[in-house]
């Protein structure tokens, strides 16, 4: 992909890719920028374990879970076997990591609040090879390749390479490696399946029509398919959507009293527990207010 800068309105120059020298200079990129990155507490820089050393190791407050980063400038690396590695490594030394989270961060959660079928390994590269980007292309695999580049001016382009909706399950490779099959018997990649297996039709045909409603609003908004609910993204989260047997609980990703809802459908919920992020609910069993929710999901994109 190409950035241009515009001279004026009528002539383009191609920005000149300035290639990071190392790759501790992306680390400190990303150490520094993580949570507006991707949405994770930093907890701890150059990890060591049981004599395996993880560069960047991140938290996810909204899946309570860890990610382990790890950042490459080599593209001759097979990141699958790295990452089940890293994947097998933290699930049998779940103590360790709780207790470097409670003591660098100074707080205390319990390994039993930690979701760890949630847990994810991020290689962060400026470019990966084909092989690469077809080795992590499973559904249900829990290893993501983010995409790097430094440019002239000062400009960085950050783009997490998505799979192709045609992906394929891991599961029948499992009988290939035991660490494989150990890891991904723990872990568990959810998809929108999973959440619509045993919904009728009707349901389905409800949360199709709200999802395209919402994915019209603004270019590249992402769905991410989570434990509890199927979350859409753009930078953050701006709304999330949970599957009834009659009808879909949608999130609206705004804190209370940032929400202006002139006609007072949402519900605040920011005094109660719930399952999706933002202080504004709403049940929906038709798409009679389709239009005016997608006024009020729209105010949560930045």
């Amino acid at each position: 992909m190409n950035l241009y800068h515009s001279k004026n309105t009528n002539s383009l120059s191609v920005l000149k890719e300035k290639p990071f020298k190392l790759e501790k200079e992306i680390q400190t990129l990303f150490e520094a920028n993580l949570f507006d990155l991707m949405g994770l507490e930093m907890v701890k820089s150059e990890f060591v374990i049981k004599g395996k050393r993880i560069d960047t190791l991140g938290y996810d407050p909204q899946s309570k879970a860890f990610v382990i980063i790890e950042y490459k400038r080599d593209k001759n690396i097979s990141v699958v076997d790295q990452g089940f590695t890293y994947l097998s490594l933290m699930l049998e030394n779940k103590a360790d990591f709780v207790l470097t989270y409670n003591e660098t961060l100074k707080k205390a959660i319990h390994s039993t609040s930690v979701d760890w079928s949630q847990t994810r390994v991020v290689f962060v590269s400026p470019g990966f090879t084909e092989n690469q980007r077809l080795a992590t292309n499973f559904k249900d695999i829990a290893i993501e390749l983010w995409e790097v580049k430094h440019y002239e001016n000062d400009l960085i382009s950050i783009n997490p390479i998505k799979k192709n909706k045609s992906a394929e399950s891991i599961k029948p490779l499992t009988k290939q490696s035991t660490v494989i099959k150990s890891v991904t018997d723990e872990i568990k990649v959810y998809t929108e399946e999973d959440h619509l297996n045993g919904s009728s039709e009707e349901i389905i045909e409800l949360y199709e029509n709200f999802k395209n409603a919402i994915l019209n609003l603004t270019n590249d908004i992402e769905i991410v398919p989570k434990k509890l609910y199927i979350a859409f993204k753009k930078n953050k989260n701006i709304a999330d959507m949970v599957i009834l047997k009659k009808g879909i609980k949608i999130f609206i990703n705004l804190k209370k009293g940032e929400l202006d809802d002139s006609k007072g459908l949402m519900k605040d919920v920011s005094e109660k527990g719930h399952w999706g992020n933002g202080d504004y609910e709403i049940i929906v069993s038709d798409t009679h207010n389709l239009e005016y929710i997608m006024s009020l999901v729209k105010q949560a994109i930045q």
